[in-house]
């Protein structure tokens, strides 16, 4: 049964979740490559993986299963990339910045939903998708002295992980959510590996403790968002996705000593104004081809 309540609760403990791996990925990247730090949280999660899509599906081998095999690797090459650059964006940025820019992918999945999926895309949809790029521009605040090329990162890690977005809802036309899930977890496990072997660096055992713990919330925010989708529809919850720039800005701001400035905060709130209404949008429409 459908407890929208429930699965509200979950989002936001979902992203509760995210956001302290999100600080402590950032911790770990100051201290050692960005490569390596990815590619251990990686180990973690592919064993994650197999494990629910074995459950899931009956067997690992019927999780692989696919007709699409080269769709489904490069989605996992894809996300497992566009997590490096989002790491080096929290050590070039800090938490505030990084998210508050990466807080546009979905107005990039809805601007290209029309080229990749084929989906219609009117025009109140591309205005919220204008007046989100105008929140990122006041983020960025190009032309107010020498402008950081470092602000690029995160939108180009909001690019990629729309792009996997759009890859993962193609890739559901004919596979299952368990072989997507599959692909993403050991195919970003094996490129991770073939990566960051070559960079490894010895870790103290307090950093492994830490390390351990980015592991385990990477999987628990997974589980949880597992469970969201489970026991609530997406469109009812998805918006409060949101909320992990809310708890990695509160974190970056009394942990790491990051400040709020006010073009951040006046260019957030017009992103996430834009995002909600395309969100509202996408399930208007959805409830309107409904039979």
């Amino acid at each position: 049964m459908t407890n929208t309540r429930l699965g509200i609760v979950l989002m936001l403990c979902t992203t509760f979740v995210f956001a302290m791996q999100d600080g402590i990925s950032q911790h770990l990247a100051r201290e050692y490559n960005v490569l390596m730090v990815v590619m251990i949280r990686y180990w973690f999660f592919a064993a994650f993986v197999m494990t629910v899509t074995a459950r899931q599906a009956g067997s690992l081998r019927a999780a692989a299963r696919t007709t699409q095999p080269l769709l489904q690797i490069g989605r996992g090459v894809l996300l497992s990339l566009e997590i490096c650059v989002m790491v080096l964006a929290f050590v070039h940025l800090g938490l505030v910045e990084s998210h508050a820019v990466f807080a546009c992918y979905p107005l990039i999945i809805a601007a290209l939903s029309g080229p990749i999926l084929g989906e219609r895309v009117g025009w109140r949809r591309w205005a919220a998708i204008a007046t989100g790029f105008v929140g990122i521009v006041v983020i960025l605040e190009p032309g107010w002295g020498v402008f950081d090329p470092h602000a690029l990162i995160p939108f180009a890690s909001a690019c990629m992980f729309a792009v996997y977005g759009l890859l993962t809802r193609y890739a559901a036309r004919r596979d299952a959510a368990a072989t997507s899930f599959f692909y993403t977890g050991v195919t970003g496990g094996l490129v991770m590996t073939c990566i960051g072997l070559w960079v490894w660096e010895p870790m103290t055992p307090a950093d492994w403790a830490w390390m351990g713990l980015l592991c385990l919330t990477g999987a628990g925010g997974h589980f949880l968002l597992i469970k969201t989708y489970e026991v609530a529809e997406a469109s009812a919850v998805q918006p409060f996705a949101y909320f992990q720039l809310v708890f990695g800005a509160s974190l970056g701001i009394l942990v790491f000593g990051e400040t709020l400035e006010t073009n951040v905060a006046i260019g957030v709130a017009i992103v996430i104004s834009a995002g909600l209404f395309t969100f509202w949008r996408e399930a208007r429409a959805r409830r309107r081809a409904a039979p």
